[in-house]
């Protein structure tokens, strides 16, 4: 099926999906708690994808399920958004998976962008602009990071926020000698998921391929 798919789209296309498949990690995600503010979110998922992350974990227990398509500028397309109802479900989810938590916050200033250790799996908890991130997540957190401010101004957007420290991290991360990067399978996997959503009435030719194969 995978390369049926690839056969559909051009030689540039194919490459593109390639190349950035194999820019993209696992090693950190980021999960935003209730923001109520729509445009944030969706630009914390435009800095996503842009810088490299994946996944990005939509907690939404008071504001509902949409994202702003105009400022995501496409970015939905090629971030994997995981919904959730509680930040204690997400919590307790990506615990299980492995991921440290760590809470963003300008109160808590045990590490900054330039002493971080990112050599274990992280998820960057960022929270509202009016509340900070809740009580579950900072009392579940495994570190705290900020961003030194030097004016008079103590906090940064959340958006603004976000941009910086995934951009930051993932350089730190890309200089190292970790291994970041998704495995093989994982980037086909990834890449599949990508021409299913790029191609036009997919369903329909995958309808048509699997009825083929089953004649065959």
């Amino acid at each position: 099926m995978f390369t049926y798919l690839q056969s559909l789209v051009t030689p540039r296309r194919k490459q593109l999906f390639k190349s950035v498949a194999a820019t993209r990690t696992y090693h950190f995600t980021v999960a935003v708690e209730d923001v109520g503010h729509l445009h944030n979110t969706s630009a914390v998922m435009r800095s996503c994808e842009a810088f490299g992350v994946q996944d990005l974990h939509v907690v939404e227990d008071r504001f509902g399920r949409r994202i702003d398509r105009e400022i995501a500028m496409g970015a939905q397309k090629w971030t994997t958004v995981h919904r959730h109802s509680s930040s204690k479900n997400t919590v307790e989810k990506l615990k299980e998976k492995g991921y440290k938590i760590v809470a963003t916050s300008p109160h808590k200033k045990e590490s900054t962008l330039a002493n971080f250790d990112i050599t274990k799996p992280a998820v960057l908890f960022f929270g509202s602009e009016a509340k900070g991130l809740s009580d579950e997540v900072m009392e579940a957190a495994d570190d705290f990071i900020y961003i030194p401010t030097y004016g008079f101004t103590e906090s940064l957007n959340i958006s603004v926020s976000a941009a910086i420290i995934i951009q930051v991290l993932m350089a730190h991360l890309r200089e190292s000698d970790l291994h970041w990067r998704l495995t093989h399978s994982e980037q086909e996997k990834l890449q599949l998921h990508w021409l299913k959503r790029h191609i036009k009435n997919v369903d329909e030719i995958l309808k048509t391929f699997k009825e083929r194969w089953k004649t065959v």
